[in-house]
């Protein structure tokens, strides 16, 4: 089996916006299903991991495109393992149509926890650190790894939202991909009509579930990307608490 996994997906018309491209959620949601894919047929894959109450959950994504995919094209979702360590992964993807033009390209950060505590675990403890086999180092990904997003306390507020049930995921948290759309929701549409996303960023800090409320706070660098920061409020706690930042770069 290949160390480098590629699968086939469509932009399916209704996974697209109105320029007719692919969302870049459903991108997202592509990548993490092609991360699966790939895990799952080598031994480490969510369904084998939440069998034994361990899961795994992702901590930063950055993906960067020189194009999204137009309705009804087949393209394919390559991934990879760079690394490992005790309690992280970093895993690559390349986005390539048929006739091999390169879309994009996206780098992610993963811990494995314990789905009980919520706590990471070591990772080389599954099948004697069997995820040291699949490692790729010498496989191109030339986007940048990203860092911390920083921001200010002059970051502007701009909405606060419910959670419902389409939030929710299977490790019971909030969706990674919800975050990704909500974010690209803090711009109107006639902003879309005369921009596109070159590069989207998200870290994860910490978990939301159900019921909590997700306030927005974004604000303008002065190289013109944008930063985001989402902080939840729990029902019966008073204190605001991070979730995650994100940053977005349009051109």
């Amino acid at each position: 089996m290949d160390k480098v996994g590629s699968y086939e997906f469509m932009a399916e018309p209704f996974h697209c916006d109105f320029s007719q491209r692919l969302f870049m959620g459903h991108l997202g949601n592509h990548m993490l299903n092609a991360a699966d894919f790939h895990s799952s047929a080598r031994g480490f894959g969510m369904k084998y991991l939440m069998s034994i109450n361990r899961s795994w959950v992702l901590s930063r994504l950055a993906i960067e495109m020189e194009e999204m995919p137009l309705q009804y094209t087949k393209f394919r979702v390559e991934t990879w393992v760079e690394s490992a360590m005790r309690y992280f992964t970093s895993r690559n993807f390349r986005v390539v149509g048929e006739d091999g033009h390169v879309y994009g390209y996206g780098r992610s950060i993963w811990a494995m926890i314990d789905t009980e505590s919520r706590q990471p675990t070591d990772i080389f403890a599954i099948d004697n650190g069997a995820i040291n086999q699949w490692i790729v180092k010498d496989k191109e990904c030339p986007i940048d790894k990203g860092g911390r997003v920083k921001m200010t306390d002059d970051a502007e507020f701009v909405r606060t939202i419910d959670t419902y049930y389409n939030d929710v995921d299977i490790n019971g948290h909030i969706n990674s991909v919800k975050y990704i759309e909500h974010v690209l929701d803090l711009w109107p549409l006639d902003w879309y009509r005369n921009h596109r996303i070159r590069r989207f960023e998200i870290a994860y800090v910490a978990e939301a579930h159900q019921g909590d409320r997700l306030s927005f706070y974004k604000e303008e660098g002065a190289d013109g990307d944008n930063s985001i920061r989402i902080v939840k409020t729990v029902p019966g706690q008073p204190d605001p608490v991070e979730v995650c930042r994100s940053k977005v770069v349009f051109v």
